[in-house]
Order: structure tokens, then C-alpha cells, then sequence
């Protein structure tokens, strides 16, 4: 087998790295307005409004939240009682999958780990003094004035890191975040971390599937 030798292995951080919960808490808000036969529709709509709503110029990530939240209310014809800003609270208090720390730990010392994240300034690291690994870069959407998918926050990225796309390994567990911009971007080697919260697009992508962090390691020799 051969393996991958990148340069740096680059995260993206909700939801690959740190346990996401706003399905969970779109169901403990919105148990009141929204049937739970319907419950799992409405917080697919949410999270297109939240795509839909970093695809525009740069905002702040709270009005991002607030912004796709009404809209969403709105659409489902219920009101929104400005839960935005609860949801922007949580995120910093959110921790990592089960297995992000131990497979972190087999890599951190060997190949520099970087974090891309849709996140402000004054929240990531909150996130990433959870994960239990060092961390060589952390960059965000407020550094770059622009969100994944779009292709400038990767050109950020590598540019801060004055590498090619050729010298990293990019790691998500979301194609429509990630790793679609990054095959864009001409960056080869890809990994997707099913997690289940979304489906593989295709085999032309060019990606290996890893259950889980724990699976990463492996897949540069380690």
C-alpha cells in the first residue's frame, strides 16, 4: 500500500472534528412550533439557508445564523424568537467526536495539522483546545472574509500557508463544504469522514472514505 505524504494534513472543524449539535438543538428550540413528523425536514432547510447564506459576501457568523434561522422560520410560516444568537452562544461550548482525540494523537507530532473553519475568531479556539492535539495553524472564515464553499477561503489557506494544493491532505466529513471546493482547488488528495450527515457525491471527486479520525493515520503510514 502506498501512502499519502503531505506536507500538512487541513480540517475542516464542525461537524469533521467537532461534534455539531444543531440538529439536536433546533429539536429542544423548536418542539413548540414544529411537529417532530416534521422536525427532520425543517432542520434540512435550516442548514440550506445556512449554505444558501455563506455563498454571499462575508458576514458575521452570527448574522449568518440569524439570517438562515428567519428565513427558515419564515418559510415554514412559524416565528422566529431570535434563537440565532442561542445557537451562536453554544457553538464554543461543543466538544469532539469520540474518536477525534486518540486519532489526532497519532499524527499531531509527525505531520503539522491545520483547521479551516466557517467559525469567528472568538470562537474556534474554544473548539480546538477541546480536540486534545496541537494544532500547527488555525485559520477562519472572519481571516479570510469568506466561507467554505467558496474557493477564496481555500486560496486563504494555502496562500497563509505558502503551500500548493499538492502539499496538503484535506479532511471533512461534508462534500458540499469541502471537499467539492477542494477538488476544484486541484487539491489531489482528499478524505472524507462519513459521518453520516451527508452522502458521497461520486467516485470522480477522487477521495478516500474513512469512518471516522480514527481511520486518518492509516492512511499516511502512521
Amino acid at each position: 500500500m502506498s501512502f499519502l505524504r503531505p506536507k500538512y494534513i487541513t480540517f475542516d472543524c464542525y461537524g469533521t472534528l467537532t461534534n455539531f449539535k444543531t440538529a439536536a438543538l433546533t429539536r429542544e428550540l423548536f418542539a413548540d412550533r414544529v411537529s417532530s413528523e416534521r422536525m427532520d425536514q425543517f432542520i434540512k432547510d435550516f442548514a440550506a439557508y445556512r449554505l444558501d447564506q455563506v455563498m454571499g459576501d462575508w458576514q458575521p457568523y452570527g448574522e449568518i445564523l440569524k439570517t438562515a434561522l428567519a428565513r427558515t422560520c419564515k418559510r415554514w410560516g412559524i416565528e422566529y424568537r431570535g434563537e440565532g444568537q442561542v445557537y451562536y452562544d453554544a457553538v464554543p461550548t461543543w466538544g469532539p467526536h469520540a474518536d477525534v482525540p486518540a486519532g489526532l494523537a497519532k499524527i499531531a507530532d509527525k505531520i503539522p495539522l491545520v483547521i479551516f473553519s466557517n467559525a469567528m475568531d472568538e470562537q474556534i479556539m474554544s473548539n480546538v483546545d477541546k480536540l486534545g492535539a496541537p494544532f500547527h495553524k488555525v485559520f477562519t472564515a472572519q481571516q479570510a472574509q469568506a466561507y467554505k464553499p467558496r474557493l477564496a477561503a481555500f486560496e486563504y489557506m494555502l496562500d497563509s500557508l505558502g503551500c500548493g494544493p499538492e502539499d496538503v491532505l484535506h479532511v471533512s466529513s461534508s462534500f458540499r463544504y469541502d471537499l467539492m471546493s477542494a477538488h476544484d482547488m486541484k487539491i489531489k488528495h482528499k478524505a472524507f469522514v462519513a459521518r453520516g450527515h451527508e452522502q458521497p457525491a461520486n467516485a470522480a471527486f477522487g477521495y478516500h472514505q474513512i469512518p471516522d479520525i480514527g481511520g486518518l493515520p492509516s492512511l499516511v503510514g502512521l
